[in-house]
């Protein structure tokens, strides 16, 4: 027997429940199918986890510089199995609350199962058939694992397991320099592992400007992670003292050993399993659900939201998803995906901090532009705490004056970015801070001055 709902959400990650609450406070049956954790990887595995994580490391690192602050203590020790009960206990929470929700939401069934298509309309959970005329897509994305030689006969260890670790590991090697990556790098490199990030291209986050780049990558060999780049020829053997693994870079030893590995080179869409071609589903090569600018697949009547569109990587982005498609549908609002302007931060410490366009990205546009930069150790809140490490910079458009991107390395920059964000979204020139009065002292107080002091870029 069939059984029949208004609407059908695949996945209670972080744009499925909201999306439920929304529908089911319109009058909606709505099935919510989740086949693992409720929450996502932000709650489970991602966000949450890590940065509690990063959190303990950083007490950790502020301990043994407490000499510099006048402050005695003790020989600073890490207590790995405490640290993950705490990282734990603020997923449980998370989760638990979030299952408490949506199981006392009224017009709900929450259904523990995998689901798969039978047909446009239909899905199967656990041999139980659905039907709906809207159905959502909230899946999400699981690590990538390499096409590398010998990958497959050699333990490793992606960000599912990386947070539920009970110990230091002896040498933590992670392959991929990008954000993942390298948070973990720096993380595990502040509960005392020796670690060695080997990476592919010519430097870190590729995605990032140079001088950004150059900036994360000096920040973390000065805490004594290994960097090694150029790393051509990644190949993996087991090892008495692990795993070893092939770097074969321009200089420094060929083989880097290492006790665990962690592989840090992108995500994958959770979509292979759920028969999306008896729906007639489209997708890319990548597998990523092919999606409109609001969030509609070629199928009329199905979505996909979040990490499975390709069209967004983080927490925020797919709750935007949400926030598009429930405005369409429920508020007769006209939103679409290119109104939306993305944000993001990598949580080294410090952090970064970043929206819009790279410099890179603004000089390959051929607009005339406007750059600023400024070193954190003009900031006077970072050097009352003593955290003068990084940069700032804004690029504008010289003509429009209005900003194009904005980086952020330092103390606070992932929160002093949204005052850039901000005045994107509000689409103000960088003249509507002339009068600004910011509060002192903060990181953000720097900003009018950055702004004020843009310049005309130098040809290389």
């Amino acid at each position: 027997m069939m059984r029949r709902f208004d609407a059908i959400i695949v996945g209670a990650g972080q744009a499925g429940p909201p999306l439920a609450g929304r529908l089911t406070a319109a009058g909606m049956t709505v099935a919510l199918i989740e086949r693992k954790l409720v929450g996502g990887t932000c709650v489970n595995t991602g966000c949450m986890p890590t940065k509690t994580l990063v959190a303990s490391a950083y007490a950790a690192h502020l301990a043994r510089r407490a000499a510099e602050f006048g402050v005695r203590t003790g020989e600073v020790g890490i207590d790995m199995q405490a640290v993950a009960a705490r990282a734990r206990k603020v997923v449980t929470d998370a989760r638990t609350g979030n299952e408490t929700w949506l199981e006392g939401m009224a017009g709900l069934t929450l259904l523990r199962g995998h689901a798969r298509f039978t047909g446009p309309g239909t899905i199967k959970v656990d041999g139980e058939e659905l039907t709906a005329p809207r159905i959502f897509l909230n899946v999400g994305g699981r690590a990538s694992v390499p096409d590398m030689p010998g990958v497959g006969d050699v333990p490793h260890l992606d960000n599912t397991n990386m947070v539920a670790l009970q110990a230091v590991p002896e040498h933590l090697v992670v392959v991929g320099g990008s954000y993942i990556g390298l948070e973990f790098a720096q993380m595990y490199r502040r509960f005392g592992a020796a670690v060695t990030v080997v990476e592919r291209g010519e430097r870190l986050i590729a995605h990032e400007d140079a001088d950004v780049s150059e900036a994360v990558r000096a920040i973390l060999e000065d805490e004594g992670v290994t960097v090694r780049i150029g790393a051509n020829c990644i190949a993996f053997a087991a090892h008495d003292a692990g795993v070893a693994v092939s770097v074969d870079c321009h200089a420094g030893e060929p083989v880097v050993v290492g006790s665990h590995v962690l592989l840090a080179v992108g995500r994958r869409p959770n979509t292979d399993d759920l028969g999306l071609e008896l729906a007639g589903i489209a997708t890319d090569a990548k597998g990523y659900v092919i999606v409109d600018e609001l969030l509609q697949t070629n199928v009329p009547g199905i979505w996909a939201l979040g990490d499975c569109n390709g069209r967004g990587a983080f927490t925020h982005t797919a709750y935007n998803d949400f926030e598009i498609v429930a405005a369409n549908l429920l508020d007769g609002d006209d939103r679409t995906l290119s109104q939306r302007l993305v944000g993001y931060a990598l949580y080294i410490d410090p952090p970064l901090g970043r929206v819009g366009m790279t410099q890179a990205q603004a000089e390959k546009s051929g607009r005339p532009i406007l750059v600023s930069t400024r070193p954190m150790t003009r900031v006077g809140r970072a050097i009352e705490k003593g955290e003068t490490k990084g940069f700032m910079k804004i690029v504008a458009d010289a003509e429009t004056q209005r900003i194009l991107g904005a980086a952020i390395l330092g103390t606070g920059g992932d929160e002093a970015i949204h005052g850039i964000l901000d005045m994107m979204h509000a689409d103000q020139p960088v003249s509507a801070l002339r009068w600004a009065v910011p509060i002192h002292p903060t990181v953000s107080e720097l900003i009018p001055t950055l702004l004020l002091g843009l310049e005309p870029l130098v040809p290389r």
